[in-house]
């Protein structure tokens, strides 16, 4: 797989103590996203010393024929990458197994003998991904018991992977979601997910993903409910009108199922809306990538563990 990166991806880096894994949007814009990480690191200053930055290409295959890629570069379709699909070519490799693969290279001591933390990141479709990974992902625990910790940054996506029935945005639970069943299909729920996510227990899952330092990284004026390729289906609305609401909606939803052991938290970027790099860049962005105390201005809500959400 294709991807961008200030380091040589097969070199020693034995400076590298923390890595951004950013993945990009519905545009498969990983140049874009990828510029939009050095600025970040640009801004940070000092304190991005040591950081890496990868920015992974999810191709479809009108994208490896108009590169004139090889036959055995992999490629989904249009919405499969963002949900872990197959690959449609060159081999069925579920999205998530390709990020499964990147984990694992940054496990390797040999080259980075000195890697203390990643972050696996994303904004709007990319951060579907990132939500979707960070409860199915197979490599986070890999990289844990090597002493690397693994966050998951997700910001302003259109929907949320629940793991019931339940849609507490939606006004009315039996006639909604029965006029809607789609609201409780992948990726909006576990039926009729793919194998690499049906393979999986769903307690398993879901217990997983509470404990895994996910930081929800909300937009507060992220409430236009009709722009910026906003998701409208039925099952996206059964999430709430707009995506402030929707991750405000989730995290709740989260924290009533787990009321004492949701390591998570939600951090409100005050005056930013649908924006990556002004999300990432923000005040409240450099604090939670870079291990800073939360400006005042940055509101958050803690998860229910002791500790949740914390910055190492």
């Amino acid at each position: 797989m294709p991807l961008y990166a200030d380091h040589a991806i097969d070199a020693a880096a034995p400076d590298v103590t923390k890595v951004l894994i950013v993945i990009h949007g519905t545009l498969r814009n990983a140049d874009a996203y990828y510029a939009a990480g050095q600025r970040l690191l640009a801004k940070a200053g000092d304190l991005a010393k040591g950081t890496m930055v990868v920015a992974p290409q999810f191709l479809i295959r009108s994208d490896a024929k108009a590169f004139s890629l090889s036959a055995q570069t992999l490629a989904w379709t249009q919405s499969g990458w963002k949900s872990g699909e197959p690959a449609r070519q060159a081999a069925p490799i579920s999205s998530f197994a390709a990020l499964d693969g990147l984990l694992q290279h940054f496990a390797d001591r040999r080259l980075y003998p000195s890697l203390k933390t990643v972050v696996v990141m994303g904004h709007s479709a990319g951060a579907q991904l990132v939500q979707r990974y960070a409860v199915v992902g197979r490599e986070a625990e890999t990289l844990a018991s090597d002493g690397v910790s693994v966050r998951y940054l997700v910001a302003n996506p259109s929907s949320y992977l629940y793991f019931d029935n339940e849609r507490p945005a939606a006004p009315d639970q039996s006639d909604g979601l029965a006029s809607c069943p789609k609201a409780t299909q992948w990726r909006y729920g576990l039926t009729s997910a793919p194998q690499y996510v049906s393979s999986q227990n769903p307690r398993d899952m879901e217990a997983a993903y509470a404990a895994r330092n996910v930081i929800y990284l909300l937009g507060e004026a992220d409430t236009n409910p009709y722009t910026h390729f906003i998701d409208r289906s039925c099952a996206a609305m059964a999430q709430g009108p707009y995506r402030l609401a929707r991750g405000l909606t989730y995290f709740d939803y989260m924290e009533k199922r787990h009321p004492s052991d949701l390591n998570q938290k939600v951090v409100e970027v005050p005056g930013v809306g649908h924006d990556e790099e002004a999300m990432f860049t923000s005040d409240c962005g450099i604090a939670v990538l870079f291990d800073r105390p939360m400006p005042p201005s940055c509101p958050v809500i803690d998860g229910t563990a002791k500790g949740s959400g914390a910055l190492p």
